[in-house]
Formats: structure tokens, sequence, C-alpha cells
């Protein structure tokens, strides 16, 4: 029983942990930051092991890390409230040319950062970006500005003929 509480004690640890260090996603990770999330997950597991390396002490670990993990699956569907305190919420970074430094501070994102999102729209300079949102699963997405030519010519269909 020990070993399902120190399971259990082990996945809400390192959700909190990552909850609190990064919202980073994968392609945008540093090696510092890869190398901290091995590592923390290496310790906790140590600790969660312990010394019950049985048979039976692994499945029963395992089975309630995938029961646990379905509860607070369900549990992110079911409560609003309760998915912004696991995952969070959308943060605007950049909003009609205008910085956000506090959002981006805390979150530890570069305009570098931003700009690589953007060179994924093909966006080659921070005046195409219209808006730069960091999504709670760590991406950002990028709302481009609309082209000058393409926005005059739909003012011109959308005016109505004068007879």
């Amino acid at each position: 029983m020990a070993s399902v509480l120190r399971a259990i004690f082990g996945y809400v640890f390192l959700i909190f942990m990552v909850r609190v260090v990064w919202r980073r996603p994968g392609k945008q990770m540093t090696p510092f930051e890869f190398v901290l999330i091995f590592f923390i997950g290496g310790l906790t597991l140590i600790f969660v092991v312990g010394d019950e390396a049985s048979f039976t002490s692994a499945l029963g670990q395992i089975m309630t890390i995938a029961i646990l993990h379905c509860l607070i699956s369900c549990g992110r569907t079911k409560s609003s409230a309760f998915a912004r305190l696991t995952d969070g919420t959308t943060l605007v970074l950049l909003e009609k040319g205008q910085w956000r430094p506090v959002a981006m501070k805390g979150m530890r994102i570069a305009d570098d950062d931003i700009m690589a999102a953007g060179r994924d729209k093909e966006i080659k300079t921070f005046d195409e970006i219209k808006y730069a949102i960091l999504e709670r699963n760590g991406t950002i997405s990028i709302i481009k500005k609309p082209d000058r030519l393409h926005s005059q010519s739909l003012e011109s269909i959308s005016k109505p003929l004068k007879s």
C-alpha cells in the first residue's frame, strides 16, 4: 500500500512541477529543459519504487497511475476550473504590436520564441504579427495581420455601388 501512495504522490508532484516550471512544447524546449525533465522523472522514480521492487508492487503502481491519470483527464473535461488549475490559461504575449512583458517574463518566453513560431507560418518580421498567444498546451499561436492589398481589395468589394 505504501508503494501505491508513493506512486500517487509522485504523479501529482510531477504534474505540479511541470505546471510550475515550464509550459513549452517539446520542439521549443532547450537541451537544458530536456535534461531537467528526465532528471526530475528519474529522481521521482527512485522515490516511488523505493525498496519495493517486486512485480506486484510495480503492477500496483502502474495501475494506480493509469487510474489517477484517467480521473484527472475526466476532471479536466468536466470542470473548467480544474482544467485551469492543471493546464493553466491562454496568455496573450503580443497584441496589435504591443508586447506583454509581464506575461512573457512570467512564462520565460523570449521574442525569439515568438519569431520561431511565426516562421512556421511564413512570417518574416514582428510587424506581420497581430497576436501571439501562449496556449494551454504550451504552443504559441500566431495570428497574422491581414495583408494590406488583400484588405483593401475586400473593402472595395464590400462597398455598395453608387448609381
